[in-house]
Parts: structure tokens; sequence; C-alpha cells
């Protein structure tokens, strides 16, 4: 049977959103599916989403900063595609008639585009953690009303949902989230201090963008992975484990009361997780390099270590006081990475924030409120600035 979709892809120039353009393209070569791209979006580089339209044939690109939209128009002129710019332009892709929206929006500014997709029923692939992170129960109550389902790509979570028992979740003893330990697994606290960008976004097993290889290196991924899985699958929170894998062959676990324990394996390779979400629940063929145990011949397990990557506690501590916590955390880490990545702070400066952030903001209101989300996230963004500037490097 032929898959079918209509899609559309917001963060599209991102690692995630050109991964998910490759599979499609080569889905669409092989006859294995017929997709009809809608929509395509991006932050700022509006000569990449030209590109990416145009080999995907997509109706409708939209690029977020409103001084790239005369760029985006003219690479665009004469093609067919109509073309906006500015944040209410994402926001308008993800509300267009598309089946299947993959959310690769990096960060919190996801949220928006993210929940109107949610409310038109759109069966969602999110890559964007933060979205579930800052406003889960939002989240979950626009899809709720819409009809949709989230189809979780992170390759932990999806991972899970590939093995997990929705019908009977009564009978999980436990979810482990497996961590690779990103770059400094074996560093002592002590030698990371003058670590630099580059040394943190060199991740050993997998290709990431940026961001997310700096939140690896912290293991504050996995903190958002915890906040996530939360979310997504109807256990405790304080049955969702984590447990460093090295060699990232194991994606991640469920535990049952018999003792059985399933996990799906798989080689790291990302496209792996988008076709999971892309053809769900059918499958279809991808590039990745099928998985050679015998190759791999060993494969190790060991606990995290809260004391030299703090951001697991920090992501424990936030999801287990809820509310508005856990869109603290997120945007206080979110100024942090993107200050380290400029050389403003240092490596172990971003943990420090996002301690300091959590202590200081207290902002009233509901998690179920966007508008206090994005009012909780606003004033933590505002705390982690000053006290960035406080450091004076």
């Amino acid at each position: 049977m032929t898959v079918k979709r209509r899609v559309t892809v917001l963060g599209a120039t991102g690692s995630v959103g050109l991964c998910t353009l490759e599979l499609i393209a080569a889905a669409r070569a092989s006859g294995d599916a017929e997709i009809e791209v809608v929509a395509v979006t991006a932050n700022t580089n509006a000569e990449k989403l030209a590109e990416a339209a145009i080999r995907a044939g997509a109706k409708f690109a939209a690029v977020c900063d409103p001084d790239s939209g005369d760029a985006l128009k003219r690479a665009l002129a004469g093609t067919g595609i109509q073309s906006a710019s500015g944040p209410d332009a994402v926001v308008e892709a993800a509300q267009m008639d598309a089946d299947w929206v993959m959310a690769a929006i990096v960060g919190a500014a996801g949220i928006r585009p993210l929940m109107a997709a949610a409310e038109r029923g759109a069966d969602i692939a999110f890559a964007n953690k933060e979205c579930l992170v800052c406003a889960g129960d939002a989240v979950l109550a626009a899809m709720a009303r819409g009809g949709g389902r989230l189809l979780p790509v992170d390759s932990e979570h999806n991972a899970i949902f590939q093995v997990f028992d929705f019908e009977r979740p009564h009978r999980v003893r436990k979810i482990i989230l497996t961590a690779s330990g990103g770059p400094f697994r074996q560093r002592d606290r002590a030698s990371l201090k003058n670590v630099t960008p580059e040394e943190a976004v060199a991740h050993p097993n997998w290709s990431m963008g940026a961001k997310i290889s700096v939140d690896s290196a912290t293991m504050m991924n996995k903190g958002l992975e915890r906040i996530e899985a939360a979310y997504l699958f109807p256990v405790a929170h304080d049955l969702i484990d984590v447990l460093v894998h090295p060699q990232s062959v194991i994606h991640s676990m469920v535990d049952y009361v018999d003792g059985s324990v399933l996990a799906q394996l798989g080689t790291p390779d990302m496209t792996i997780p988008i076709a999971s979400t892309l053809a769900w629940p059918d499958r279809v063929p991808t590039p990745a390099k099928p998985l050679d145990l015998a190759q791999i011949g060993t494969m190790t397990f060991e606990p995290p270590d809260e004391d030299r990557f703090p951001a697991l506690r920090q992501s424990r501590e936030a999801l287990k006081a809820g509310g508005l916590t856990t869109a603290i955390m997120n945007a206080a880490n979110e100024i942090a990475v993107e200050a380290f990545l400029q050389r403003r702070i240092g490596f172990l400066d971003i943990a420090d924030i996002a301690e300091f952030c959590l202590e200081e903001a207290r902002p009233d209101g509901l998690s179920t409120d966007l508008e206090a989300v994005l009012a909780a996230d606003a004033l933590a963004r505002q705390i982690a600035l000053k006290r960035i500037a406080s450091l004076g490097r």
C-alpha cells in the first residue's frame, strides 16, 4: 500500500527539516509514497528556503524574519510558489491543509505554529522538544480539541512510542531514556571550565544543529527529554529513568511488570525516526545503514552523573515542581546556550544561569494558559540576559 500524505515542514532549512525533505524525495522516487508538500518555513535563510521549496514542489513558503521577505520573494519569482514573511506567516503555514506537519523549529519559537497545527487537527511529527517542555499542558489540550496525534521524532521518544503499550499503561514499570553521554562523558567537571563551542558541538554519534549539540554536551537535552516523556506517555514522572549508553544503538526502552524490557534499536540516523512518523502506522524504506550487531560487538551502560551534569537534576526538580517551572528552565537554557556559542560565557555557566533563573523567576499563571507560558518564557530570558551581563566576560 502506498503511503499518501499532504505535508508541511516547519523549520525546513534545519538539519531535521532538510532530512525530512530528502526522505520525502526518496520516498516519492521509489514509489513508496505519494506526498504533496503544502508549505515550508524557515527562520531567516530565504535563499536556502527557496531552494528547498522549489525542490519539494511546495505551494507556500514563509520566512519568520520580516527583513528576509523580499529576498524570499525574489528567489521564488516565476516559480508559482507563494511566499510571505513574519511570525504570523509561519503560523499561516501551520494552518494550511496538511494532514502531517513536521514541527522542527528550534526552541520556544516553535510553540505558536505547533499550536496552530494542533488546533486544526493535523498529525504532528515534532522534533521540537521545547514545545512540550514549555507548554505541554496547552499543547495536549490543543491536540485533544483538534483530534490529531503527536508523533515523536526525537530518537528516544520515537523508540518508546514504537514499543509502549498504550492500551495497558498500568503494566509499565518504568521508561528508560538512553543517553550517549555527549562528548564530555569521561571528563571531570573541573576540566569542563574551558571547553570551547567547537568541542561542545562535536557529538560523537549524531549529526545535529549547534543548539541541540550543546544541550547534549551539558546533558540538558536528556533533562528536556525526561519532561517531554512525562507529557507523551501516561506514566508517573518518577518512573522515567535515564541511562547512559555511549554506543547509541538502543534508543530507549520500556520495562514492564512481568520483567520484559522492550527496546527499539537502530543505527544513529535521524531518517529512521522521521520515516517512522511520516509513514505511521505504515513504514517506508530509508537510506539508513542497516544495524550490524555483530560488527558493534559490545554495548555498555552506566548511570548518569548529576554532579558533573547538573542539568539532569534541574530538569528532574523542575518537572516535579510543575506549573511554569519547566518553561523558565528551558528559556534560561536557550539564552545561556546562545551566549556560550557566542563565547560570552563559559560552558559551566550554562547550568549556573539556568539555576539562577529557576531561583529568581516567580511568574503568575497556569501552564495550561499559552499566554502565561509565553510570559514566563519572556521573564526568564530577561533574567538570564541580566545574569550574563553581570558575569562581564
